[in-house]
């Protein structure tokens, strides 16, 4: 076993608290710092069902990206983010969360998004430095999208094409269209993020870049892995699995 401050204390060492953004909760949500762990359950989001997943593999903490909330004055049943916090209590299960710490951070997710898709000599751009920018062999698009739909097994993707070859590629895992402007000016032919809204995907076509949602989960969830490595390479006496029930919760018909 080990303490749940000490797991922490490796986590931040990826992912420094004080990199995340001003509107962000993180760190450890529910739980003691003295807590024992034995079982480390690590997943994107701290659902329903990785609760009980949690639950069933006798996990002692649960590892998430997204935080369980933000602003609270009570913690009640009276809606989901309220009830996963007491399932959670009343079952012995801390949870830690970094999120805007994790997507700066290098080694986090954007990082390891780079990582999956092949992208070389990335390097970080944007205002906040959240999102990286680097190269892949020049090719369709068509080529590419399939590339990323695979390697991120995403069920499906959004997108708009420029009439460009993908070459110089900027990725934002999770909601990034709202920075589409500077990958452009970072000098990008092509964005892979996600939660792209409607007149950003006009933006994309006026702009003059090919424009990739990905979605949401397959964009962030390539992190999990990273984070789960890093405590079982710290603490072989810790049991780290990923979730197993967790998937990209929309599907395309």
């Amino acid at each position: 076993m080990a303490k749940l401050s000490g797991i922490y204390e490796k986590i931040t060492e990826l992912a420094p608290v004080e990199l995340k953004l001003g509107f962000d909760n993180v760190g450890l949500l529910v739980g003691s710092w003295e807590d024992e762990v034995e079982r480390v359950l690590c997943a994107l989001d701290i659902t329903e069902d990785v609760i009980e997943e949690g639950r069933r593999i006798g996990a002692d903490l649960i590892v998430s990206h997204h935080p369980l909330f933000f602003e609270r004055k009570d913690v009640t049943d009276s809606d989901t983010a309220g009830s996963r916090v007491l399932r959670l209590a009343r079952a012995g299960m801390s949870a830690v969360c970094m999120h805007t710490n994790l997507d700066i951070a290098p080694g986090g997710v954007n990082d390891a998004l780079c990582a999956a898709l092949g992208i070389g000599d990335a390097a970080p751009f944007g205002a906040e430095q959240c999102g990286r920018i680097g190269w892949v062999p020049e090719q369709d698009l068509f080529d590419f999208m399939a590339h990323v739909k695979g390697a991120l097994g995403a069920n499906g993707l959004r997108y708009v094409d420029a009439g460009r070859p993908v070459h110089r590629v900027a990725v934002l895992g999770g909601a990034g269209g709202d920075e589409m402007a500077e990958a452009l000016e970072a000098g990008a032919d092509t964005y892979v993020t996600a939660d792209v809204k409607h007149h950003q995907f006009i933006d994309a076509g006026e702009l003059g870049v090919n424009l990739v949602d990905a979605g949401h989960f397959p964009t962030e969830n390539v992190v999990i892995p990273v984070l789960a490595e890093l405590i079982a390479g710290a603490f072989p006496e810790v049991d780290v699995r990923i979730s197993e029930v967790h998937a990209q919760p929309e599907r395309f018909f």
